[in-house]
């Protein structure tokens, strides 16, 4: 089966090649080596996910297409119309620089101010992974309030983007009818991925779902930590605790300033 898909993709591939001048120019525009590009042409070995969007978006495709009967493939390389417009361009803006955002790969402690407990911060976490040429993101909050006898237990999904050193992180709560939220953050510095500080904006769970904006402050914990303690380390804290990393009660705590923005009615 893989060989059969290596002999259609690079038959498709020489069907869209014949649409342009040169196999250098080709090359050239979409940044591939030669020597590499001719391997995938020969149906020597199949360009890797990343290779394979670049090439697509290229032809203005969709990288599946590759592995449509010719006939099919070559309906849809003369009118490729679906595949191009605003909602391409978005979908294309993940991952971004990958070579750059892989970088971040890993796990992570999340915090922000609590919407729903006012005076403390929600510790959380979440993973960075690598996987068919995107970075996905699964994050996990958990929180038990004794007094009010309320667990919640709370799992979202997404995709994250890098772009001019910023990284950009689009989610969707795991539960029937969720919201979506969108969290931009950058490094402290040009060369510490430690610590990573941003903006979240979504919509409140007890607030009558309105919408929201707060401060939150990723602390990367590698790509292998104690799974089970990175899980029970997350709930909710003191503002002022002193079990908060210093960076991070200085970033959400900032004497003055209020830096949770709940949309009134």
């Amino acid at each position: 089966m893989k060989s059969s898909n290596n002999s259609r993709f690079a038959a498709n591939l020489r069907i869209a090649c014949d649409t342009r001048p040169s196999i250098t120019a080709i090359c050239r525009e979409i940044g591939i080596n030669r020597q590499q590009f001719n391997r995938y042409l020969a149906a020597q070995t199949r360009p890797s996910p990343f290779n394979t969007g670049k090439i697509a978006r290229y032809f203005k495709l969709n990288p599946q297409d590759f592995l449509l009967p010719e006939k099919r493939f070559q309906d849809i390389l003369a009118a490729p119309a679906q595949t191009i417009g605003p909602n391409f361009l978005l979908r294309e803006g993940f991952p971004g620089n990958l070579s750059e955002l892989r970088q971040y790969a890993g796990y992570y402690e999340i915090y922000h101010k609590s919407l729903s407990w006012p005076g403390t911060i929600v510790r959380s976490c979440a993973r960075l992974e690598e996987g068919n040429g995107q970075i996905t993101v699964k994050t996990i909050e958990r929180i038990y309030d004794r007094d009010l006898e309320i667990r919640q237990f709370s799992k979202y999904s997404g995709l994250a983007a890098y772009w001019r050193n910023r990284l950009f992180i689009v989610e969707r709560g795991m539960r029937e009818h969720s919201f979506l939220c969108q969290t931009t953050l950058m490094p402290f510095g040009e060369h510490q991925r430690t610590y990573l500080r941003g903006v979240t904006t979504g919509v409140s769970w007890r607030e009558d779902n309105l919408p929201y904006s707060t401060r939150t402050i990723w602390r990367a914990v590698g790509p292998n930590p104690d799974k089970r303690r990175l899980l029970e380390g997350c709930g909710l804290f003191s503002e002022k605790s002193p079990q908060l990393p210093l960076p991070v009660r200085r970033y959400l705590n900032v004497d003055g300033e209020n830096h949770t923005l709940v949309a009134t009615r």
